[in-house]
């Protein structure tokens, strides 16, 4: 982007509560000349009187007061004069236009957006923005409504990182690939980068960025469900089948070892097959009571 021509620039601005005292002893001065009917004849005497006068109201005029965390920008016949943020009732000359702005921390909630990720697949997203304004120049003279700005730009800069990222690990994943759902961290520090970039120009600072709703959309949510439920059942079933083979293991070494039973390789097998059913089936085991011989 361009890089802006406006830069905030300090004002200096005299100590108001001075300033109070400097017109009232310009009002003062008058009041006695006036009631004590020492004021010059002629017209030079009627020029005095009102340049007073009008030196206290210019005075009183020039007067305005900033509350913490706001600043005041100052032009003069449309020529930016430079920004005022010094806290109090301070004084600056009457002529100058002044404009308020507010330096606080504000949010940016923004809407729910569907946008597509890096695989095409439809998702839902939100983030939450904490920003301020950093350079009252850029932010007054560079964009046009900067409150606007940074909503536009918000919603752009989400739905390019949206794009970015897969939103959940899949087949053709690449190892430790960051994703949207896995990596909010990452995806949360990527956003505030992107949204400082495209805020710089409006003299807007990100102070943090954070996604508040990731789903996949309606359309494909129950379809991505049942792939979730296929996956956890997948992982679950070899975790079960692990185990099985490694009590398997251990129960024919452990009859082995201690000569309770010698067992033939067909033995064995069978063996195994209902050890294997036993501990892999979801559902629990009617036992049976061999009373014959072994090979009956």
């Amino acid at each position: 982007m361009k890089s802006p021509s406006s830069v905030e620039k300090p004002l200096r601005s005299a100590n108001g509560y001075l300033m109070v005292g400097v017109g009232l002893l310009g009002i003062a001065a008058v009041v006695a000349l006036v009631s004590g009917g020492r004021v010059p004849g002629g017209i030079w005497g009627v020029l005095v009187l009102l340049g007073c006068l009008a030196f206290s109201v210019a005075v009183f005029v020039g007067l305005y007061m900033l509350q913490p965390n706001e600043a005041a920008i100052f032009t003069l016949f449309g020529e930016y004069r430079g920004t005022d943020r010094s806290e109090g009732l301070r004084w600056v000359n009457p002529l100058y236009a002044k404009k308020r702005i507010s330096l606080r921390a504000r949010n940016l909630n923004m809407p729910t957006l569907k946008v597509n990720d890096r695989r095409g697949n439809p998702v839902e997203i939100s983030a939450a923005v904490v920003w301020r304004v950093a350079d009252t120049a850029r932010a007054v003279f560079e964009v046009d409504r900067y409150e606007d700005y940074v909503k536009v730009q918000a919603e752009a800069a989400l739905r390019h990182l949206a794009s970015l990222y897969n939103y959940d690990e899949g087949d053709d994943a690449e190892a430790h690939e960051v994703t949207l759902r896995g990596g909010l961290d990452v995806v949360a520090d990527a956003l505030q980068r992107e949204l400082q970039a495209r805020f710089e120009p409006a003299g807007v600072a990100v102070l943090d960025a954070k996604l508040t709703h990731l789903a996949y959309a309606p359309e494909i949510a129950q379809v991505m469900l049942r792939r979730q439920q296929a996956e956890a059942i997948i992982a679950a079933r070899s975790k079960i089948v692990h185990g099985a083979v490694s009590m398997v293991e251990a129960a024919l070494k452990g009859l082995s070892e201690r000569e309770i039973v010698q067992l033939d390789d067909e033995r064995k097998a069978a063996m195994v097959s209902n050890l294997l059913v036993v501990l892999c089936s979801d559902r629990d085991t009617q036992p049976i009571v061999n009373a014959g011989t072994l090979y009956t």
